[in-house]
């Protein structure tokens, strides 16, 4: 049985679906035809339906777990892993308080959850433009954008060309609910054999798990989507989004997704749920 799965080129994700796609875990059966986009594309394709299993933001995903259940593998999340605010002039980061609503803030996307932790943290930033994650830098050093809200491995590299950091969103979700944040995760299709769900997530967990006892097991295939970054800089990355939520979420795990969603629907960013979001319990 051949299904199609879709997840980002990131080193998080690669390190993740490597010993899957790669056969080197017992597949029990299962073919996988992969599918490699940025986040806020496998949002939207995950809104139409278009996968059978895909990496999506948590914030996405409460847009579209009736056709979708969130898998007990495979997500990101983590202490110390948010989106960071970011710009090139420094005077913004002296006014970071009072940081005024006409500034063009480029995001990596309406539905990605640091989108929707940019809109609690400054609810009055609403003059923003969609950009792809890895362009967000180049468009404040080109001043296309005031402000850059960044993700992914750009956490790693927006000092050293010259841009600052003027939160930490982040550190400010943490402060606020004690939580992880919760940023993305797998969801297979409800209309797929429960078995076969059930299969899927259990393979995931196998491919994290055998991640984790050979980390250099797929680095050849984590360099190859990698955007040139240095080996340190692709574990940093691996090191902060892969942990124990992205082998079992486990009940603190639930607790972030539960706050991050009972949040979203008391401010009215999404509507309640009807059911359940995950696939086990």
């Amino acid at each position: 049985m051949k299904l199609s799965l879709g997840f980002s080129p990131c080193p998080n994700d690669t390190f993740i679906f490597d010993a899957l796609i790669h056969h080197k875990i017992d597949t029990e059966g299962l073919e996988f035809e992969v599918c490699f986009d940025d986040v806020e594309t496998l949002n939207h394709k995950a809104f139409n339906a278009e996968l059978d299993i895909t990496k999506l933001s948590f914030h996405a995903f409460a847009h579209c777990y009736e056709k979708y259940a969130l898998l007990d593998s495979g997500s990101a999340l983590g202490f110390g892993v948010g989106p960071l605010l970011i710009c090139k002039d420094e005077t913004h980061v002296q006014n970071s308080t009072h940081l005024d609503a006409s500034l063009k803030v480029g995001i990596p996307g309406k539905f990605t959850t640091a989108n929707f932790l940019l809109g609690i943290a400054f609810p009055h930033l609403t003059n923003k433009q969609e950009l792809v994650f890895s362009d967000i830098e180049s468009s404040l050093l080109e001043e296309k954008t005031d402000l850059g809200l960044i993700i992914h491995e750009n956490r790693f590299t927006y000092s050293e060309k010259g841009l600052h950091k003027i939160v930490d969103l982040g550190s400010y979700w943490e402060k606020l609910t004690g939580c992880a944040i919760p940023l993305g995760g797998i969801v297979i299709n409800r209309k797929l054999e429960r078995s076969v769900q059930e299969k899927v997530n259990r393979l995931i967990q196998k491919s994290v798990e055998y991640a984790f006892n050979d980390p250099k097991s797929g680095l050849e295939f984590i360099k190859q989507h990698a955007q040139e970054m240095s080996e340190e800089v692709m574990y940093k990355h691996i090191e902060l989004y892969v942990n124990q939520y992205s082998v079992q979420l486990g009940t603190e795990g639930r607790k972030a997704i539960d706050v991050l969603f009972n949040m979203a629907q008391e401010k009215g960013l999404i509507e309640p749920l009807k059911h359940s979001i995950y696939l086990i319990g």
